[in-house]
């Protein structure tokens, strides 16, 4: 398949300038820029239903022409954030011209540009999502990008500012990570330690979180030369991915490539991008 077909549909940028609407200077976003680029190629196949229901019933407000231009970049950004993350941006911001006070518009920009390392963009704009959605779910990523800006400092803060905001047991793992390199950024390797030791830190029981809360256990125990302990979190991380199905022990994706024209690979949608990115829907862990 021929990817990133353009679309018969021009946008804004093909436009004379003297037709385009004069970007908001109040508005930071750079999907707002006068040297904004061109917005990428659309795949032949997507045609903007492959969104969920709750992303659909958002984009809702919506003219038709503008709905369906978000959707479908929304489809692509959600097909590649895995793949091309910034080329998977470069989709997110191009939803952001027409869709950009949608919460579902914001977090997709948010988290492609995570994705893509942009972790001054990935900051602003999930911080705006949850503003205006009022969901704390990417808190772990917003305090990632605060350590990606050079500011742990701030990244601490907003872990304490939360700890009385009820988030999800992966979400508090995830924070708990976060909060753990973020002392490690201010050499304080000590409590680096001791923001793992949560109560999900469970030596007996396997959270679809738990290999990356072991493993980065043992990475502080390591640094503070309790070695023997970082090795026995090391093997249980082995164990937890076994159990799991996770890891090396995760079924690998087969690829299969012929030239028949019919078959094509299913890529990841755009709710790989708009939802809970640490795991909060498998709540339930497996025993050990």
């Amino acid at each position: 398949m021929q990817r990133h077909q353009r679309s018969d549909r021009r946008d804004s940028r093909d436009r004379p300038a003297r037709e385009r609407p004069e970007p908001n200077p109040r508005d930071l976003r750079r999907a707002n820029s006068a040297d904004r680029p061109r917005s990428p190629e659309i795949d032949d196949d997507v045609t903007g239903k492959e969104l969920d229901r709750e992303a659909a019933r958002q984009l809702t407000t919506l003219n038709e022409a503008n709905r369906t231009w978000v959707a479908k970049h929304l489809v692509m950004a959600g097909r590649l954030i895995d793949i091309d993350p910034q080329l998977a941006l470069e989709h997110a911001l191009a939803a952001s011209r027409r869709g950009g006070r949608l919460a579902i518009v914001r977090e997709a920009v948010g988290l492609t540009a995570y994705a893509a390392g942009d972790y001054a963009e990935a900051l602003r704009e999930l911080r705006t999502y949850r503003r205006i959605s009022g969901d704390s779910t990417h808190v772990p990523v917003i305090a990632d990008c605060l350590r990606g800006v050079g500011k742990p400092e701030k990244a601490l803060e907003l872990a304490e500012d939360v700890e009385n905001v009820q988030l999800s047991r992966a979400t508090r793992a995830e924070l708990a990570i976060v909060c753990s390199g973020a002392y490690a950024d201010l050499g304080d390797y000590q409590s680096a330690v001791t923001a793992l030791e949560i109560p999900d830190l469970d030596y007996q029981r396997a959270y679809p979180f738990s290999p990356r809360l072991y493993t980065a256990y043992a990475d502080a125990l390591e640094r503070v030369g309790r070695t023997e302990e970082a090795a026995r979190w090391r093997r249980q991380t082995a164990v937890a991915e076994k159990a799991l199905g996770a890891g090396a022990y995760a079924e690998p994706d087969i690829l299969d490539f012929d030239d028949d024209p019919e078959e094509s690979v299913t890529l990841p949608r755009v709710e790989d991008v708009v939802t809970d990115t640490t795991s909060a829907a498998h709540p339930e862990g497996g025993n050990l």
